[in-house]
């Protein structure tokens, strides 16, 4: 989905369910990132993996060379909040420039 044709950004979400774990306790795993026109993420939310020691695997990108630093999931509607928030804060940020 683009979400701003004159800079060329777009999202992607990839979403399933899986059995619960420590790891992924709610039992979704989800990944929902934002791209520029060349297809390198600028902001992601997802749980594929660890980061630091944490348990559960939840986390968010906040920059493109950002590693992950950890996300409190508290359910699939909150996650879609936090992640449209984020958007329009890069769109903002990339519209000032």
């Amino acid at each position: 989905m683009v979400v701003d044709e004159r800079l060329g950004f777009w999202v992607k979400f990839v979403v399933r369910e899986v059995p619960s774990s420590e790891a992924i306790p709610h039992g979704v795993n989800y990944s929902l990132t934002m791209h520029d026109r060349r297809g390198s993420r600028m902001l992601g939310f997802d749980n594929a993996h660890r980061v630091g020691k944490q348990e559960p695997f939840d986390h968010w990108h906040r920059t493109r060379g950002d590693l992950g630093r950890q996300y409190g999931f508290e359910s699939p509607e909150m996650l879609l909040a936090d992640f449209w928030r984020e958007v329009d804060r890069v769109l903002k940020e990339s519209n000032d420039d």
